[in-house]
């Protein structure tokens, strides 16, 4: 059942709405500066920590983790894969909760936790301990993703919404970059420094930067357009008109969690766009392999995680220009077939070559076309389905806790130099791209 428009908000917020277009505009201009100078910034530096957090251990397994806990056979996959059986479990409920709480309390304070898990990564001692830790840190860090999706949702209207989400999504991108950068500076400068090995410190430095972090984000990010206290009473009716004008309804409106759940996993187009997400995030689970990639290049370790990041700079670069493409434009459908063409290309290279150059530029393409046009799919999915606020929380979590269970198999299947697993990944990438186009007549 649909959220029926009520027309007594519309009216209510009449009198304090501009009287004229030009006013109207001017104030909206202002009003985007006001919420893109607090929202984003805030957005991008947990992303980047969100990500660095999680992806610290394949880089930890460049600087010896996995000799100094002596882990043995596929021990190494089973903590990557541990971390998504966590992120999973609270993907759909805390995205739910969402809808009823302050994010500015909420999305900080999961942060928070994570990272002291992630800070208490460097206490472990063997196996078991780091397979622990790491479901804890899946499981602290599942709200955020999602979460951010519905808060970005809750603010920008559809034609907004791919920029906003690529300029956020640029930031698990740099992240990547920025871990290998990090853990470069760390394994030159920190080794053995105080008795502790440096992936030790690895932990413990971007835990407790993410600890700082999210204490400072309880004062700057905003909650939802009715609720945010640092916005004018005009400036918070204007914010809800924008969205009532595109969507037809409005954000306040709160109908049953449940039912919004029933809806969304109804709703045929959000499986047809979780698909496309499931194929793209299976392939793209390559990621968390890079450094052991680069490593296969037989540099120095130094080398190695410096040689990691200028990939994920590139791929950050296209989802922008892609991104920007595709909000002015109006089209959805060519900024995610295109990219994913040039990514099926690099896998294509990667698996057809031994050689350095080769294989290094194809990890460009690769990374470059499924991350460059990632976010364009939860756009997408912001215009297909923009009410009620129940059921587009639990299409965005649906998306994502899929997609991650569609990784969780890739990275068990994942094997650093079988052509085996390098052609699964440009299969899906295939596949994915034939599929977009028919999409784009049932969406």
């Amino acid at each position: 059942m649909e959220t029926v428009t009520n027309d007594s908000n519309n009216a209510d917020m009449g009198p304090m709405l501009p009287a004229t277009p030009e006013a109207y505009a001017a104030m909206e201009k202002k009003l985007l500066r006001k919420i893109d100078y607090r929202l984003m910034p805030v957005l991008i530096c947990m992303i980047v920590l969100n990500y660095l957090d999680r992806n610290a251990l394949p880089n930890a397994r460049v600087q010896g983790i996995e000799k100094h806990l002596e882990m043995t056979g596929d021990q190494f996959n089973i903590c990557i894969s541990t971390l998504f059986a966590g992120y999973l479990a609270l993907q759909i409920p805390s995205n739910l909760i969402l809808t009823r709480v302050r994010p500015s309390i909420y999305l900080p304070l999961c942060m928070a936790l994570w990272g002291a898990v992630s800070a208490s990564t460097a206490a472990v001692t063997n196996f078991t301990g780091l397979v622990i830790c790491r479901f804890f840190l899946g499981f602290l860090e599942a709200p955020f993703f999602p979460g951010a999706l519905l808060l970005l949702s809750s603010w920008y209207t559809p034609r907004e919404m791919a920029t906003r989400t690529a300029v956020m999504y640029t930031g698990s991108l740099l992240s990547s970059a920025f871990g290998g950068l990090v853990g470069a500076g760390i394994q030159y400068g920190l080794d053995g420094a105080r008795g502790l090995h440096a992936w030790q410190w690895l932990f413990i430095i971007e835990g407790t930067a993410t600890i700082v972090v999210s204490l400072g984000s309880i004062f700057v990010l905003p909650d939802f357009p009715s609720t945010t206290k640092w916005l004018s009473p005009e400036e918070r009716a204007l914010a809800m008109h924008r969205l009532h004008a595109h969507n037809g309804s409005m954000d306040e409106e709160r109908g049953p969690l449940l039912e919004g759940l029933k809806m969304a996993a109804l709703d045929y187009k959000v499986w047809l766009l979780t698909l496309i997400v499931i194929l793209k995030t299976t392939a793209g689970a390559v990621t968390q392999f890079i450094p052991t990639l680069v490593n296969t290049f037989h540099f120095s370790r130094v080398q190695t995680l410096l040689m990691s990041a200028p990939p994920f700079v590139f791929a950050a670069i296209v989802a922008l220009a892609v991104s920007i493409s595709s909000d002015k434009l109006g089209e959805r459908c060519l900024h995610l077939v295109i990219p994913l063409t040039f990514a099926l290309v690099g896998f294509i290279i990667a698996a057809a070559t031994e050689s350095l150059a080769p294989r290094y530029f194809s990890l460009f393409l690769a990374l470059g076309g499924v991350y460059g046009c990632y976010d364009i799919t939860y756009a997408w999915m912001s215009s297909t389905i923009p009410r009620p606020i129940e059921k587009r929380s639990s299409a965005f979590a649906i998306a994502n806790m899929v997609g991650n269970i569609a990784q969780m198999q890739s990275i068990d299947q994942e094997e650093v130099r079988s052509d085996g697993g390098k052609d699964r990944s440009r299969e899906r990438f295939a596949s994915v791209a034939e599929m977009d186009p028919d999409f784009r007549y049932m969406l």
